[in-house]
């Protein structure tokens, strides 16, 4: 019994230790003190001079939490002493090593043979000696970094010196090696990463790769996180061919602004001898009270910029590169109404191929747009459009030394229109009447009476009118509601002549029969012509929609346009006017819950000729799983006709062209990409790549052949080679962009893990 009562006594002596020193740290009134609190099988000592815990020992102070079998700790001085194991867990970070010195207050101390883990990012390392430097902040000497699992050490880099940065949760590093598959591959200085994601200042991994216009190339991009809204990226780019590029770009944004910049600036093409340089803007803006801004601005130094440095069709493609500034102000009229106006200059840079020389678009120097609508004054709804527009053609110098110059001047478009909807709830009627007005003053007459003031009045009817009829349905155990919606349109306009010898074209277009396009007024685009039209179109759509979330998962349409009078306002003098009906139809929406599609047929009914094919299938079962297909055919499309060393599209032979692509897994972590366009009817490969895709735990290896047509008879080929060390950098030249364009649907897939 007495030794019963003995051990009661020296628990609670022992006990009473742990309280005085949690009691002791409350009383310094410092914020930053937290108490600490120590349970061990044995704990032995003085609470306000030392204390010795012995077998499990925890101790924890806030979320840190510190488990050894041995450990000494100093009230006085807040140091926790520990010889042998140690494993210390905190909200962000694990460590564990062999001995631990450490002040708990200012958390400044060292922990001998230590490993880590970042529970942000999953980074982990090794080294020689961990040094707490202050709470969220430590510096690994000869140490080691990976966010592999344990167990895998695929790749890992190699510092003299690792910095760790909780508060940031960066990583910065000093004598770094890289290493893939224990062979050293990359040495640097000095590097700076982002282990969680988050924005940080620094230098990012170098891109390297291949392109045939711009040899072997190697760009080191500096990040520059210079605030929360804004940062700029600086970027060295050298090609073995061409020299040294600088490309630097600044983003932006604010609670009414947000835009970016651009400048590529190369000195001295090492082939042309010349600077080449690319400037481009985007910046809008919202000034208050219902006014906004907003300046796209494109310029390159030659038509060939792209053509020579840049590494995939979207860049390659591009002919007329926009000038334009424009300011906008839009109010509410009244209850029901609103009114907007536009101040708009714009200009363009023509990219031209001399192999195959298009006519540039006039510019806008300038054009003012008012438009205003009142809904529902008894019963009707009033628009209201005016455009005034002064339109400037460059003179043209033709590689044969003539000069082309186009009539231009100004222009005035007034069009007033007022409809009556009528609907319920399974239908609606709507008339509609409007006048078309255009008035043109010429700088130069373009009609043979020598008229440099042309008008034009134009009145046209419309009658819309459906039915939408509903019914509940299930197909394959899933309830659906069908739609039967007929459709009758009916359009009315006056011919007025308005043939090229009379009024001239500043950027009228016809425009693609489509659905879309069927219930216009207009088939043409712009203000310049009109169309004549006494036609009625007839069509018929069934949806299938979910019946649980409302969402559009198939729809089926067809259409017929009837023509009761043969059209005479046209673009060009071999194009189509009689009164053929035309029929089309369309699907598009999810067969099945992993096949997608959108096709489109247009026929010619009086003759039964296919005229136009458009259509996609697409198979998706899963993410990194994605097969397309698709085939557009197209009967007498505008092709070219040469005339002054000019192409003017006229109707010409057909388009016939298939493309195909896929992303694919063949084997365990691999996958192939592949992406086809060919034209049939050149019997050319317009566009095509080829790739392969090694995914692993913690890395992904890309290599990208990408082969694409930059203009007539000129090619380009860019070769892609990335490696991508997971949460640490991207080494080689990212295909992501390529792949994403050349195969719709395709999924990072380096993402998923």
């Amino acid at each position: 019994m007495n030794n019963y009562y003995i051990q009661i006594l020296v628990f609670f002596i022992l006990f009473g230790s742990s309280v005085i020193v949690v009691a002791a740290e409350q009383l310094s009134g410092s914020k930053k003190k937290l108490p600490v609190f120590m349970e061990a099988d044995q704990i032995k000592g003085h609470p306000h001079e030392e204390v010795e815990a012995i077998g499990k020992v925890k101790l924890q102070r806030g979320d840190q939490v510190i488990s050894a079998e041995y450990m000494k700790y100093l009230p006085d001085t807040k140091d926790a002493i520990i010889d042998g194991k140690v494993h210390l867990e905190r909200e962000k970070d694990v460590l564990e090593g062999t001995h631990l010195r450490l002040n708990l207050e200012s958390f400044r101390g060292e922990l001998g043979q230590p490993s880590y883990h970042l529970k942000e990012g999953g980074g982990r390392g090794s080294g020689s000696l961990f040094l707490f430097e202050g709470e969220d902040h430590y510096r690994l000497k000869k140490g080691s970094y990976t966010t592999c699992p344990i167990g895998n050490d695929d790749w890992f880099i190699r510092a003299e010196d690792l910095e760790i940065d909780e508060e940031k949760e960066i990583g910065t590093a000093r004598h770094v090696r890289v290493a893939f598959k224990d062979v050293p591959f990359l040495y640097l200085p000095w590097l700076n990463f982002s282990y969680s994601g988050k924005r940080k200042t620094g230098f990012l991994a170098p891109v390297m790769g291949n392109t045939a216009r711009s040899g072997v190339e190697m760009s080191l991009p500096f990040y520059w996180n210079i605030a929360p809204n804004y940062d700029a990226t600086i970027t060295a780019r050298a090609m073995s061919k061409r020299g040294i590029m600088f490309e630097n770009e600044f983003r932006y944004m604010g609670e009414t602004l947000g835009g970016q910049a651009l400048f590529d600036i190369l000195p001295n093409d090492l082939i042309t001898n010349e600077t080449r340089y690319g400037v481009f803007l985007n910046h809008a803006q919202y000034f208050g009270k219902g006014w906004s801004g907003n300046v796209d601005y494109n310029l390159v130094s030659d038509r060939d910029f792209f053509r020579d440095l840049g590494t995939n069709v979207n860049l390659t493609a591009r002919t007329n590169l926009l000038q334009q500034a424009t300011t906008t102000y839009n109010s509410s009229l009244g209850q029901n109404g609103a009114i907007s106006f536009t101040t708009m200059v714009q200009s363009f840079q023509t990219l031209q191929d001399p192999r195959s020389l298009i006519v540039p678009p006039y510019k806008r120097l300038p054009q003012f747009t008012l438009t205003a609508s009142q809904r529902d004054v008894y019963g009707l709804d009033f628009d209201f459009t005016s455009i005034w527009t002064n339109f400037f053609f460059e003179t043209q110098r033709l590689p044969d030394g003539q000069q082309l110059k186009l009539a231009d001047g100004l222009r005035l478009v007034l069009f007033p229109s007022v409809s009556m909807p009528l609907q319920t709830a399974f239908g609606y009627l709507k008339p509609k009447v409007s006048l078309h007005h255009t008035r043109y003053n010429l700088n130069e007459p373009v009609s043979e009476n020598g008229e440099t003031n042309i008008n034009r009045t134009v009145p046209l009817f419309s009658l819309d009118s459906g039915v939408v009829f509903e019914r509940d349905t299930k197909f394959r155990n899933e309830n659906f509601v069908q739609t039967l919606e007929p459709r009758i349109y009916y359009l009315y306009v006056p011919f007025r002549n308005q043939s090229d010898r009379i009024f001239p074209n500043f950027e009228s277009a016809e425009m693609d029969f489509s659905f879309a396009q069927i219930f216009t007024e207009n088939r043409f685009s712009g203000h310049d012509r009109i169309n004549d039209a006494n036609e009625v179109t007839l069509a018929l759509t069934s949806r299938l929609i979910e019946s649980t979330t409302g969402n559009e998962r198939l729809r089926l349409a067809v259409g017929q346009r009837v023509r009761f009078a043969n059209r005479d306002v046209v673009l060009a003098t071999q194009q189509t006017t009689s009164n053929k009906s035309d029929f089309i139809a369309a699907i598009s929406g999810r067969i099945t819950p992993v096949i997608t599609t959108d096709t489109s047929v247009q026929l010619d009914a009086s003759e039964l000729r296919v005229e136009k094919i458009r259509t996609g299938v697409s198979y998706h079962p899963e993410p990194g799983k994605v097969f397309n297909l698709g085939y557009r055919y197209t009967r007498g499309v505008p092709g070219v006709v040469q005339s002054t060393n000019l192409l003017f599209p006229l109707p010409g032979a057909a388009l016939e062209q298939v493309d195909a692509s896929t992303q694919w897994p063949f084997l365990r972590n691999w996958q192939g990409m592949a992406s086809v366009n060919y034209s049939l009817q050149d019997d050319k490969l317009l566009a095509g790549l080829v790739g392969l895709e090694y995914n692993s735990c913690c890395w992904t290896l890309r290599m990208v052949l990408n082969r694409f047509i930059t203009a007539t008879e000129r090619t380009s080929t860019a070769f892609f080679v990335q490696l991508e060390l997971n949460g640490l950098m991207r080494i080689g030249n990212n295909p992501i962009r390529v792949l994403r364009q050349g195969i719709p649907g395709y999924t990072h897939t380096s993402e998923q893990f």
